[in-house]
């Protein structure tokens, strides 16, 4: 198993991404309120019904484009929710498919990595 030196490390990395991933989403979506953990996109269409169809289909990409970088931020954050759990369970680290030890090297770059290369 890994140290708790190295844990503790991880540990603080992870809640830091934690704090950026959510201070992100919160600019794009919010948090729902009927699913905890889960996020909502931001709907926000000032020009729509105005006519000015350039102006609503700029608005349509904005949205489309916020919806797929939220997406990708949830997911991100519900990785780094993962590796968090992991810790407290005392099973970090270890590659969800085969259950072997992922390397420090890897935990290092990528703290919520969650398979290891071979599995990944």
């Amino acid at each position: 198993m890994v140290s708790k030196q190295f844990l503790a490390e991880q540990e603080k990395k992870l809640d830091e991404a934690k704090k950026k991933l959510e201070a992100q989403l919160s600019g794009l979506a919010q948090e729902s309120e009927e699913a905890k953990g889960e996020w909502e996109p931001k709907i926000t269409f000032f020009n729509a019904g105005t006519g000015n169809l350039e102006e609503e289909a700029d608005e349509v990409e904005e949205f489309s484009t916020n919806l797929a970088l939220s997406q990708n931020l949830e997911e991100d954050l519900e990785n780094v929710n993962l590796a968090l759990a992991k810790i407290k369970k005392g099973n970090y680290g270890l590659c969800e498919k085969c259950g072997k030890l992922l390397p420090e090297e890897r935990l290092r770059v990528y703290p919520q990595a969650r398979y290891c290369t071979k599995c990944g």
